[in-house]
């Protein structure tokens, strides 16, 4: 089928190990610094990316045609912003606590460079449909390391996970102590790197 066809699941695919935009294109790294102290915002941010650069890629991509090239920035902007608000709306009427845990983040979406990086590179100059995919793709690839690094900064920083305890208060009893560090910004980023060189380190053929 042609919705299945190999350039289409290398699209989805690619984007999630050997394309992914945070280890392999070192994008997106701000937004670690600031959403994944705890797990929760990680998850919510990671999904709100996925589904604006989706939807976006997929507009543009329709549109691609008719838009001039000399303001063809601008309305991506304008189009990402408009979806940016919709989600952020949602957020604050379904996730409200979680929402002024983001703060100001959900609005700065519109200047990540992932999101932006793929109208440019591939929702120009594609169909619908795999940039639909390409935007899944990215999307999820990028939650995929907000979601690691959130699972460890609020594991090993508050012995928590979803706010739910997980370190049992006999090891408190024992001595253990938090790693206060990890609600650091600081943390993120070295949590990032250890990332990437994992990723890099397991996939030799990237460096």
């Amino acid at each position: 089928m042609a919705l299945l066809s190999k350039a289409n699941q290398e699209a989805l695919v690619g984007p999630l190990n050997l394309n992914n935009p945070v280890v392999v294109q070192v994008l997106g790294i701000c937004s670690a610094l600031a959403v994944t102290a705890q797990l929760e915002p990680a998850i919510v941010m990671g999904l709100s990316v996925t589904i604006i650069t989706a939807f976006s890629n997929l507009i543009i991509s329709i549109i691609r045609n008719t838009i001039p090239n000399r303001i063809r920035i601008i309305v991506q902007l304008v189009v990402v912003a408009a979806l940016v608000t919709i989600v952020s709306q949602v957020l604050k009427a379904f996730a409200y606590d979680v929402s002024v845990q983001l703060s100001v983040y959900v609005g700065l979406i519109i200047t990540n460079c992932i999101l932006m990086g793929r109208l440019e590179a591939f929702a120009m100059m594609n169909k619908p449909w795999p940039s639909f995919l390409d935007g899944i793709g990215n999307g999820i690839g990028y939650a995929i390391i907000l979601i690691i690094v959130g699972f460890v900064r609020e594991l090993l920083g508050a012995g928590t996970l979803l706010g739910f305890q997980v370190i049992p208060q006999w090891c408190y009893d024992h001595g253990y102590v938090n790693n206060g560090m990890m609600t650091m910004p600081a943390m993120s980023l070295i949590i990032v790197g250890c990332v990437i060189w994992a990723h890099r380190a397991y996939n030799k053929d990237l460096v």
